[in-house]
């Protein structure tokens, strides 16, 4: 269901005002569930504490967990700020609080948010900037498009396009977010899908394979999912309090 953001030049009001993403998935070291309970408790608390704190910096966080259904990641921050740099501060302070000292990056997705040159006006379900409530899952992923895509004429991409997106909105209580990661990041994109049934979404990107877009496809993994849950349920489960 992905909607490629637009390659034409940005206002001066879209450079002004982007929005940055990131997906940071990371990995708790096993000793850390050998330490004293007490000692469990507070590094959790105060990683807790510094991942909830407030936007003051304008990056909004939200926490997932993996635990135990992708190797080597546990949690998941899924962030959203207005420069890389307030990304990086936030990613930053996380990692040195708490239980966070215990942790080590093992993926990380980058992207900024465009508007698409296939369409109009895209609806929430199409680009989502995670306003409302959050859905129970999130799959996360980059993407590559092959050289050749590029090379194909505008009108011949927009018409696969048309196909692609015609198909996503069938499934309308899926929500996308689609952000632009040349330059900055292995892939082309950056997708994350929001949705409470996995099994319904797993019938969305059967549907999509079968479409002409997908001989376009040159990467789409690793593909994280996640559980949405508070920061506390997280560490519950890890074993380091509530």
């Amino acid at each position: 269901m992905s909607v490629e953001p637009s390659s034409a030049e940005p206002s001066s009001t879209e450079r002004s005002t982007p929005t940055y993403v990131h997906a940071l998935g990371l990995a708790l070291d096993p000793a850390w569930r050998r330490l004293p309970d007490g000692e469990r408790g507070a590094t959790g608390r105060a990683f807790a504490e510094e991942v909830g704190r407030a936007p003051e910096d304008g990056v909004r966080t939200w926490t997932y967990s993996s635990i135990g259904l992708q190797p080597g990641v546990d949690v998941l921050l899924w962030s959203l700020g207005p420069s890389l740099a307030a990304l990086e501060e936030a990613a930053a302070r996380s990692l040195r609080a708490g239980i966070g000292q215990w942790m080590s990056v093992h993926d990380s997705f980058l992207g900024v948010l465009k508007p698409s040159q296939y369409v109009a006006k895209p609806t929430e379900q199409e680009q989502s900037e995670f306003g409302g409530e959050r859905s129970r899952y999130l799959v996360v992923y980059p993407f590559r498009k092959s050289a050749e895509w590029y090379l194909l004429a505008r009108e011949t991409r927009q018409g696969i396009m048309n196909e692609h997106m015609r198909i996503g909105r069938q499934w309308a209580d899926i929500r996308q977010l689609l952000a632009y990661s040349f330059g900055f990041d292995d892939d082309d994109f950056l997708v994350a899908y929001e949705t409470d049934d996995l099994d319904r979404f797993g019938d969305l990107v059967r549907a999509l394979r079968g479409t002409e877009s997908r001989r376009s496809t040159v990467n789409d993994t690793p593909v994280l999912v996640a559980v949405h849950r508070p920061i506390g349920e997280i560490l519950a489960l890890l074993g380091g309090g509530s």
